[in-house]
C-alpha cells in the first residue's frame, strides 16, 4: 500500500469566511502535508512512502481543489529509525513551500523554521520571498527544537539548558521577525541575538502570520504574545473536544496580552464506509507498530528533564499511543467523522482543524467528497464542484 505520486491541476473555489448558514461557526481546515516519510504513522502496516515534491504538490493541489484553507509543512532533521526508518527521509520546509507557492493560487501556505539552524534575519528574508511568490499567501510556524540529535549532529545544539530557556530564545527570534517584516529594520540587543541595524527589503505585502504549537504554560504565554494562531494537539480516540483545556489556558494567557489569538486542533482522520471498517484499519495499524522507532521517540522525550510536565513533547512521546505520535484520532464512518469534526467547533476560541490522513491522497478525496458535504461547519464549501483530474 503506497501513496500515488500522480498529481492533477485542480480548480480552487474561494469559500467565504464567517458564519455558516444556520448559525454554526464556519470551520477553517488545513492539511499537515507529509514532508517526512510515512506521514504520521509509525507502523509497518501503514502506507510506506518517501516524501517528494510531486507527492506534496498532488496533495496540496487536491486540498486546494476541495476548498481547504491552508497547508502546513513541518521541519524534521533526524528521524527515529526502526524497521520503517520513520522520519529518516525528509524534505526541507521553506524550499518545499516556495515550490508549492508557485503552483497554487488560493490556498494559504505555512513553512516551519528550524530556529536553531536559521538566523531570524534569514528566515525573515526567505518568508518575504515566498510572500512575493505566493502573492501574500504565506506564513511561518516557529518551533523551539526539542530533539537534541537533530541539532547536535551539526554542532548546533546550544546545550541542555535550552530545554528550559527555549521560549526565551524564541521570543527574541519572533521579535526580530516582527520588526523586520513590519519596519524593515531591527536593532534588538538581547541575550541570544545582537542585531546591528539589520535591514530587510522588500517587506511582506501584508502582515505576516506566525503560528506556534504551544501546549505548556510557557508555550501558551509565548503564543499569546507573539503568534496569531496556536495549534493544539487533539487527544484520545474519538474524543474531539478533549483538547479544550488547552484552549482555556490560551484564553487566560491572551487576557494578559490583549491580543487576538485563535486555536486550531490537530487530528488524524481514518474514515471508511462503516465504523467497523475504519476501526479495523486503525487496529491493523496498531498491530504493526514499529517498536524500535517508538522506543527512540520515547528516549528523545525523556531527554528533556528541564521543561515542565505540560510540554507537548510529553504527549507526543508517551508510549501508550505512539503509533501516531499520540495525536487525537477520529476513526469511523464518513458520517461519524463529519459529526465529530463539527463537535470541535463547539469550543469557544477554536477557528479550525489541521488534518493528517493515513493515506493522504485517498484521505483527501474521502474528506472532500464524503465527509465535508455532511458537515454543517463546512457548508460554505460543500457545494463546490469536485476537482477534475487532468
Amino acid at each position: 500500500m503506497s501513496q500515488s505520486e500522480a498529481g492533477a491541476e485542480l480548480s480552487a473555489p474561494a469559500p467565504p469566511a464567517g458564519v455558516v448558514h444556520g448559525g454554526s461557526q464556519a470551520m477553517s481546515v488545513g492539511v499537515f502535508i507529509p514532508i517526512g516519510n510515512n506521514g504520521w504513522l509509525i507502523s509497518e502496516n501503514a502506507p510506506q512512502y518517501r516524501p517528494s515534491f510531486a507527492l506534496n504538490k498532488a496533495i496540496t493541489l487536491k486540498a486546494e481543489g476541495y476548498g481547504l484553507d491552508f497547508a502546513l509543512s513541518m521541519i524534521k532533521l533526524r528521524g527515529f529509525g526502526g524497521k520503517t526508518e520513520f522520519w529518516d527521509h525528509n524534505l526541507e520546509s521553506f524550499t518545499l513551500m516556495a515550490g508549492l507557492a508557485a503552483v497554487t493560487t488560493r490556498i494559504k501556505l505555512f513553512a516551519t523554521a528550524a530556529t536553531l539552524c536559521l538566523p531570524p534575519a534569514i528566515v525573515a528574508r526567505m518568508a518575504a520571498t515566498i510572500d512575493s511568490i505566493s502573492d501574500g499567501r504565506f506564513g511561518v510556524n516557529l518551533v523551539t527544537g526539542w530533539q537534541k540529535p537533530e541539532y547536535d549532529q551539526m554542532g548546533l545544539w546550544p546545550g541542555d539548558a535550552h530545554f528550559a530557556n527555549r521560549y526565551d530564545y524564541l521570543a527574541e527570534y519572533a521579535q526580530i521577525l516582527r520588526e523586520l517584516w513590519e519596519t524593515g529594520a531591527s536593532d534588538l540587543k538581547g541575550t541570544y541575538f545582537q542585531m546591528n541595524d539589520c535591514r530587510l527589503s522588500p517587506q511582506p505585502q501584508a502582515p505576516m502570520k506566525i503560528i506556534c504549537a504551544g501546549q505548556s504554560g510557557a508555550g501558551l504565554a509565548f503564543t499569546a504574545r507573539y503568534a496569531d494562531y496556536n495549534f493544539c494537539l487533539g487527544k484520545g480516540l474519538n474524543t474531539p473536544t478533549a483538547f479544550a483545556p488547552v484552549v482555556e489556558k490560551l484564553a487566560e494567557a491572551r487576557a494578559e496580552t490583549g491580543r487576538h489569538v485563535t486555536c486550531y486542533a490537530l487530528f488524524m482522520i481514518i474514515a471508511d464506509e462503516t465504523d467497523a471498517a475504519a476501526m479495523a484499519t486503525w487496529a491493523h495499524y496498531n498491530a504493526g507498530a514499529d517498536a524500535e522507532a517508538i522506543a527512540w521517540l520515547g528516549l528523545q522525550g525523556a531527554a528533556d528533564t528541564k521543561s515542565g510536565g505540560d510540554t507537548n513533547v510529553r504527549q507526543l512521546a508517551a508510549p501508550a499511543g505512539a503509533v501516531n505520535l499520540n495525536m487525537g484520532t477520529l476513526v469511523g464512518s464518513y458520517a461519524t467523522v463529519a459529526g465529530m469534526l463539527d463537535d470541535i467547533m463547539t469550543i469557544d476560541g477554536v477557528e479550525g482543524v489541521l488534518l493528517v490522513f493515513d493515506d493522504f491522497l485517498k484521505g483527501l478525496d474521502a474528506f472532500g467528497t464524503r465527509i465535508q458535504p455532511l458537515m454543517r461547519t463546512r457548508r460554505h464549501v460543500a457545494a463546490a464542484p469536485l476537482p477534475e483530474v487532468a
